[in-house]
């Protein structure tokens, strides 16, 4: 079991939330030392060497990371405007994650009609993620139960305005 304290959670999250790689990237963690590295198709894992992503996860054991799907991420915005206190804002912000492009027009309608809620999103979003990356080590067994559960309980979701 890897320990919680030492790894870093910050890229586990940023590559569970990864909607942009496809097949062409990839975040890897080592289950016995919890070093990430990053592969890609063009470059390997060292900057200069392809490899097969295959052959590199049997070859070196890593385990993949990969995103989770893209409504899990939807969601956070869906809780961030129904926990808003200030009724209108949530509606507006509802109204704006309503179909394709939720997420452009999410961010907009924060930019330009609610800046002073951004600190308060980034932090929502931000420790939702660092969550989510525990709950995913835990699943990996690559943490124990009982870390990760202290974990999640010492981080507990942020109160909204």
């Amino acid at each position: 079991m890897l320990d919680l304290d030492n790894l870093d959670l910050g890229d586990i999250a940023d590559a569970l939330a990864d909607q942009f790689g496809g097949y062409e990237h990839l975040m890897l963690i080592d289950p016995q030392t919890g070093e990430t590295v990053y592969w890609s198709a063009d470059t390997g894992i060292d900057g200069n060497t392809p490899i097969d992503l295959d052959e590199l996860l049997e070859e070196r054991e890593l385990i993949g990371i990969h995103p989770l799907p893209s409504w899990v991420w939807y969601q956070d915005m869906a809780d961030f405007a129904d926990g808003i206190s200030d009724e209108q804002v949530g509606r507006r912000l509802e109204r704006a994650i309503r179909g394709k492009g939720a997420f452009r027009r999410f961010k907009d309608e924060l930019h330009e009609e609610y800046p002073d809620l951004l600190p308060v999103w980034y932090e929502f979003r931000d420790i939702r993620a660092l969550r989510r990356a525990v709950e995913w080590l835990a699943e990996q067994s690559l943490i124990d139960e009982a870390a990760a559960d202290r974990y999640l309980a010492s981080h507990p979701g942020p109160g909204l305005p």
